[in-house]
């Protein structure tokens, strides 16, 4: 800052990025516990795979985010600590409790009172995840957003090892460490509450623009409003849109000669449509009726930025050839490829993930060099090639290329009992894959910040998140039918495809994308 020693001014800056990580670590740990370790947990439990399936949908609080984002805009939950780091005790608090809670109810036992839970953890995750986005973008000066998204998937990625891989050493039985699924999940909880302290005493102060001036009472009620619209549109898509999409579309789909499942997917493509359709006008004149002016301000706020809605579209399509190819990665390498559960344990979950977080630094430092729009190109065309290795592994197998063995270790946090081979291929595939996938969601987190005012931020970084997450979380049904159907090669040709309109609409916005990286950001912390 000016009229500090320079020291010192690296020092602030420093402490900021730490800061960063950190609050990745906090907001990376709970995707797994409602992602791939509660699918084990319900694996090692005996549930069947559909029932599995069904409860996969416990993330989508994630993609609706952005409905109540606002009220964090709007209020101070506890004013002492500040607008945003008020809301980021809290939600650490409240992880702590309904982790705790779900490590002591059995999903054999009690199925709908898991799953309620599981829900509420997605629920405040996601909550977790809007302040947290909040105040990274408030904290961080325009210039040190590059290296600071990379801070944040490094953190981001670090807690996914622990929740999403070392949780897998730690269960088996065999190799690993033998504990109990309850453990991991108490065991979390307690990093939840740790996390907390250091959030309300460790945090920096921000010096960010004035709260929104609505009224308070019409952003409770206008919250209302919005979520009964989602829910309007819920029961019009299950109960009106599936029948009317079944009655319009299965004379058609029976003559193509696809399969039964095959065949329901794409009424349910259909039928989402239309109820998205629906929802999004009802939702937005709901909003207006009640007049909850924090949502429709931040709204505002956002399109009034030239080439809104383009940015919308590019940060729907951006991820999506990685979603399609990564949201069927596991069975394709277990089940098709036949690779041991270990091999894949260690390569895709722990190396994997150690090579995304050095592909997110390595796309931080490439960002100071080449800037936004010129990184968010070349990590973009790199993502797509990556998926070309999974093409080649299909086509060619395991035993292409010569591996390596893993020995046999004990860190005292977690051991492997055995030593695990790695098949070359595999690795050659997923370091690919997960370098630029790192480097692409550098690039793209940046972007994000880019595009949010401070006065709205979590509002509009709520529902930019949103979109971007669409991919990750509706493509898994459509993306398992089509492998089925055309298999696993063309597959991935077709994961490759998807990332090219992305990459057609960036090179039109140009001049868009290349304003966003002289534009004055938001505040920083005082030092």
């Amino acid at each position: 800052m000016p009229g500090h020693p320079p020291a010192r001014r690296g020092l602030a800056a420093s402490y900021r990025l730490f800061v960063v990580a950190v609050l990745g670590f906090a907001s990376g740990l709970p995707l797994a516990l409602t992602g791939q370790a509660l699918q084990a947990w319900l694996s090692v439990e005996g549930l069947d795979v559909a029932t599995i399936g069904f409860l996969s949908l416990v993330g989508l609080p994630y993609t609706f985010k952005f409905l109540w984002a606002p009220l964090m805009d709007r209020f101070e939950l506890l004013p002492a600590l500040g607008r945003r780091r008020g809301w980021l005790v809290a939600t650490q608090l409240g992880l702590a409790g309904t982790l705790l809670a779900l490590s002591a109810t059995p999903p054999s036992g009690a199925l709908q009172v898991f799953a309620l839970l599981a829900v509420a953890v997605a629920f405040v995750s996601a909550s977790q995840d809007v302040v947290i986005d909040a105040y990274r973008t408030d904290l961080l000066p325009p210039a040190e957003r590059g290296l600071g998204s990379s801070l944040n998937v490094l953190g981001y990625r670090l807690a996914m090892i622990v929740s999403g891989g070392v949780a897998l050493i730690w269960t088996d039985p065999v190799a690993g460490n033998g504990w109990r699924w309850p453990d991991v999940y108490r065991g979390m909880a307690a990093l939840m509450v740790l996390v907390a302290v250091f959030s309300a005493l460790a945090l920096p102060r921000l010096r960010t623009a004035p709260a929104p001036t609505s009224v308070a009472r019409n952003d409770l009620i206008g919250f209302v409003a919005v979520a009964a619209a989602a829910v309007a549109g819920y029961l019009f898509t299950l109960h009106l849109a599936t029948p009317v999409a079944a009655a319009l579309l299965s004379s058609w789909l029976a003559g193509l000669a696809l399969t039964p499942a095959l065949q329901t997917r794409w009424i349910d493509l259909a039928a989402l449509l239309m109820g998205i359709a629906f929802t999004l006008p009802l939702g937005a004149w709901a909003a207006r009726r009640a007049r909850f002016e924090t949502l429709l301000g931040g709204l505002r706020g956002y399109f009034s930025q030239p080439g809104a809605a383009a940015f919308l579209l590019f940060i729907v399509l951006y991820k999506l050839g990685d979603a399609f190819a990564g949201a069927l990665m596991t069975p394709f390498l277990l089940q098709a490829m036949g690779f041991a559960s270990a091999e894949v344990g260690v390569v895709n979950k722990v190396i994997g993930l150690w090579l995304t977080i050095g592909g997110a630094l390595l796309g931080g430092v490439l960002m100071l060099r080449l800037g936004l729009w010129r990184s968010l190109l070349l990590f973009g065309v790199l993502q797509a090639a990556s998926n070309i290795g999974f093409w080649w592994l299909a086509v060619h197998g395991k035993g292409s290329l010569p591996g390596l063995l893993i020995p046999a270790f004990d860190w005292g946090f977690v051991a492997l009992k055995q030593a695990t081979p790695v098949d070359g291929g595999l690795l050659m595939v997923v370091a690919a894959e997960n370098l630029s996938g790192g480097m692409g969601t550098a690039a793209f987190v940046a972007f994000l910040m880019s595009l949010t005012q401070q006065r709205f931020t979590a509002t509009q970084f709520a529902l930019l998140s949103a979109f971007a997450s669409v991919g990750r979380v509706w493509v898994g049904p459509l993306a398992g039918v089509l492998a089925q159907s055309i298999g696993w090669p063309d597959f991935f040709v077709v994961s490759t495809v998807l990332a090219l309109p992305a990459l057609l609409l960036l090179w039109s916005m140009r001049t868009a994308v290349q304003r966003l990286e002289v534009l004055p950001g938001s505040g920083s912390a005082d030092d």
